[in-house]
């Protein structure tokens, strides 16, 4: 039995390869390119594989030295020319799951969190939080095992809104009690 999907060959897996890599805002690795790719029934790893082998060779997707893929100027153009050969359906999916991908992006840039050892042999964990403006938070502290280090920047990073809040509560209880 065939494919189900809407995508049926190979010029329409390059088609959604392009609108996909020119709609990211960072160059990303093959992983996340095939993720987002296989967001349609028609499409399978070993076609995309060979798709996105064939972008790069015609210049249309680059792929950088540290392995990510990102599309080229052209690959931009001529997704643009050609995004409204996608079926609707298709780029509905593909927008939804670049839009996530893309907030997990600019959130990844805004909540930092970095753990060093100390010469006593402590750490130091620094945690920061940005908007798109400037930096709103740094916190340095100081934990005595690099495992709890770890941990401290694990959470931050899952939670910074959160602590942040927390922490502005805290600062203005006693404020708002005078």
């Amino acid at each position: 039995m065939g494919h189900v999907g809407f995508i049926h060959d190979k010029l329409d897996i390059k088609f959604l390869i392009l609108y996909i890599a020119s709609r990211l805002i960072e160059p990303v690795g093959i992983d996340v390119l095939t993720d987002l790719a296989l967001c349609d029934e028609g499409v399978d790893y070993f076609s995309f594989s060979e798709c996105l082998n064939e972008l790069v060779e015609s210049e249309h997707i680059k792929k950088t030295e540290d392995g990510l893929y990102c599309a080229t100027p052209r690959g931009i153009r001529n997704s643009e020319i050609c995004e409204s050969s996608i079926p609707y359906s298709v780029r509905i999916k593909a927008d939804k799951n670049i839009s996530i991908y893309n907030q997990k992006l600019k959130r990844k840039g805004l909540v930092r969190s970095a753990v060093n050892q100390r010469p006593n042999g402590t750490y130091t964990v620094t945690l920061s939080l940005s908007d798109d403006v400037d930096n709103v938070m740094t916190l340095d502290l100081m934990v005595a095992k690099e495992e709890m280090a770890e941990q401290l920047a694990e959470h931050f990073q899952a939670h910074a809104e959160e602590i942040y809040n927390n922490i502005l509560d805290a600062l203005l209880q006693k404020y708002q009690k005078a």
